[in-house]
């Protein structure tokens, strides 16, 4: 098996983890900052063990820190936005929502990296936008658990376009440490916002018995272990081709979703033409890549 495969083989077992991520969310019984808060914190503490123990270095540099702490900022944001958006919904609608991933990098990390923005990527940008159609014009009960899903999807793009300069620097635990720490500090600045949007909400820190045990699931194999793979797959996988794959994260979650929930994540006909649609952009993908790179190469041979 090459470096390669196992490698796609990495990826595909971290977007099954991550599948779990909106479910475990609905499992514990807090809100939605309080979640990131005690995810980010538990994963900060368990990094910092870890690190200690495997005796890495700390040292990043003060530029460095701020940059890895600011996409932990974005991170954090992130999370409480993916939360907040099954709350208010549904697990399937939320991972529909952060399947937009793809789109989003197909035209942030052009204007990041300086290269030019492919019109193939955005034609299956504007498939994912016709499936999404579909689900808003289906499942409009829904539209502000989707609309924050979507928002999630976005910064999720914008932080792994640049986690994927950040690994090329700095170790990839290293980097979940200080990111995990910039996510910790930015849910305890999110808060007041929190409170002012969710009104009718009452933000309950205090975990019951068993969501200690899902939130450290969340902070020790969905962030950790996850967290930190993703980013080390990044040094050898494109940041489009890595939130391309984090679109089958529907099709894991949803199908979870079912098994754990039942007939609560059951959604219209309209909802799965639209879930299809999406998933189908990310299916096409790597066929129509594959076919551009081939016909670069023929007409560079030809010159």
């Amino acid at each position: 098996m090459t470096n390669e495969v196992k490698n796609y083989i990495q990826l595909h077992f971290i977007v099954l983890i991550w599948g779990l991520t909106a479910i475990l969310g609905l499992l514990i019984n807090i809100s939605a900052v309080a979640v990131v808060f005690y995810r980010t914190l538990f994963a900060t503490i368990i990094l910092l063990f870890l690190l200690y123990f495997w005796k890495l270095s700390f040292k990043v540099g003060f530029k460095e820190f701020l940059k890895i702490t600011g996409v932990g900022l974005i991170i954090g944001l992130h999370w409480i936005l993916f939360f907040a958006a099954a709350r208010v919904s549904t697990a399937s609608v939320c991972l529909v929502g952060i399947a937009t991933c793809s789109f989003w990098t197909s035209l942030i990390e052009p204007l990041m990296s300086s290269r030019k923005v492919k019109v193939y990527e955005l034609a299956l940008g504007v498939m994912v936008v016709i499936g999404l159609y579909i689900i808003f014009s289906v499942e409009f009960q829904y539209i502000e658990g989707l609309i924050m899903a979507i928002l999630a999807a976005m910064l999720a793009s914008v932080f792994t376009v640049l986690n994927g300069k950040l690994t090329h620097r700095h170790n990839h635990y290293v980097i979940t440490f200080y990111e995990m720490m910039g996510a910790f500090l930015g849910s305890i600045l999110l808060i007041p916002l929190y409170l002012y949007y969710f009104d009718t909400e009452i933000i309950n820190f205090i975990p019951f018995q068993w969501d200690w045990f899902y939130l450290i699931i969340l902070a020790g194999i969905c962030t950790v272990l996850a967290f930190s793979m993703s980013i080390k797959v990044q040094k050898v996988i494109s940041a489009f081709v890595v939130n391309l794959t984090v679109n089958l994260e529907p099709i894991y979650g949803i199908i979870l979703a079912f098994l754990i929930f039942g007939e609560e994540e059951k959604m219209s006909f309209g909802f799965y033409v639209g879930t299809a649609i999406i998933l189908l952009s990310v299916l096409t993908y790597p066929m129509i890549n594959r076919i551009m790179k081939r016909r670069a190469l023929q007409s560079d041979l030809i010159r």
